[in-house]
């Protein structure tokens, strides 16, 4: 259920994982390995409370593209997509 405290609107973790795609275990498997910061509002229950600014950055997080040099000689990039296709990430080599 969205909230509105002090003209800033909230939303439950369910509501915010909608907005963005994502399922609320993925978002949690996130937090507890570090890939994403929790959010920094709670209710008075300990549940969290996102903000406009939190989804934006958890669909910035779901674009996310990632260069590595994994062998000599090819640039090998991955796209992690955990909340769209339940956990597969994708891998496409391009020649230099």
């Amino acid at each position: 259920m969205t909230v509105q405290l002090d003209g800033q609107t909230y939303y439950n973790i369910g509501e915010a994982c909608e907005l963005v795609g994502i399922s609320r275990d993925t978002f949690l498997r996130w937090v507890r390995k570090g890939k994403f910061p929790d959010v920094k509002h709670r209710d008075r229950n300990g549940w969290r409370l996102f903000t406009q600014d939190d989804i934006h950055r958890l669909k910035a997080k779901i674009n996310l593209v990632e260069k590595t040099n994994v062998n000599p000689g090819r640039n090998k990039i991955w796209m992690e997509n955990e909340g769209i296709n339940k956990g597969s990430k994708f891998t496409f080599t391009l020649p230099l």
